[in-house]
């Protein structure tokens, strides 16, 4: 069998204009060295589907959080379960909500449920699935509903994403992947669903150095691997220093939203004396 392993250009080779491309965005499960490489491809028109669409702010970016508006001028459409608010400290927001203004970004939401459930189906290569999800709702527009035994659903088609972005824990050099705890999130479905899935690993192994007990993705799902390099902001050594300034800049937001609640409060607090 042929070794997988590769460099991140040469696998994301395979990118072409007007692709889709999914990836797990959320915590140490994130395809973070994959995308920042992505930059490197000169294309455009891509559907990027993404769990969690949340851009990072500038300082949190600059430690080497993965944030999924690094491609946002060279995306036409975004499939995902969560995004954030628009807000001064997240420029990018407000682009999204400007561009889908415009008619010059698609935006597809759905719950995280229904997202994964639409990569399993694409896994699978079913045809579809029906779900109660959505009915009554914006989410029913231009979908098929049907009453099944007195109830209502609405089809959901399959995802089956042209590019699958995936990040592991360590692989051996046919594409057998072993995840390390919560990390392994969406990531073992995005690879099943992808026509072409890329994996990026901490370690790479010789083939019979993995427990057959701890293999969670065989390697016929992966078409190539790429190992982070030591260097990198997304190596094991270096992905503190994002994580701890994500931290670092929750716990400020929910002091700022602590001192607004308590502001508040006065404010309540006086109108009712002043009565």
């Amino acid at each position: 069998m042929i070794s997988k392993i590769t460099t991140a250009d040469d696998a994301l080779s395979v990118l072409r204009d007007g692709m889709c491309v999914a990836a797990n965005f959320w915590g140490p499960g994130t395809p973070n060295y994959l995308w920042h490489m992505l930059l490197n491809q000169n294309v455009k028109d891509l559907t990027v589907c993404i769990n969690n669409y949340v851009p990072k702010t500038d300082t949190v970016k600059e430690k080497g959080a993965p944030d999924p508006s690094l491609l946002l001028s060279r995306t036409k459409k975004i499939i995902s379960a969560f995004s954030a608010r628009p807000r001064d400290e997240l420029p990018a927001m407000k682009e999204v909500m400007k561009r889908i203004a415009e008619h010059t970004l698609e935006f597809e939401s759905m719950s995280h449920g229904i997202l994964i459930e639409r990569l399993l189906a694409g896994a699978m290569r079913q045809g579809g699935f029906y779900s109660p999800i959505g009915i009554d709702t914006d989410i029913e527009t231009g979908k098929e509903k049907r009453i099944i035994n007195g109830i209502a659903y609405i089809f959901q088609e399959p995802l089956i994403p042209d590019v699958g972005l995936i990040a592991a824990e360590k692989a051996d050099k046919f594409g057998n992947l072993v995840y390390h705890g919560t990390a392994r999130a969406n990531n073992p479905i995005i690879a099943m669903a992808a026509r072409y899935t890329i994996a990026e690993v901490f370690e790479i192994v010789e083939p019979g150095e993995l427990e057959p007990d701890t293999i969670v993705t065989p390697g016929i799902f992966v078409d190539r691997v790429v190992r982070i390099p030591e260097n990198d902001t997304a190596s094991r050594q270096r992905r503190m220093e994002w994580i701890r300034a994500s931290i670092s800049y929750r716990e400020q937001q929910k002091m700022e939203q602590a001192a607004d609640i308590e502001a508040a409060r006065g404010i309540i607090y006086e109108r009712q004396v002043n009565r």
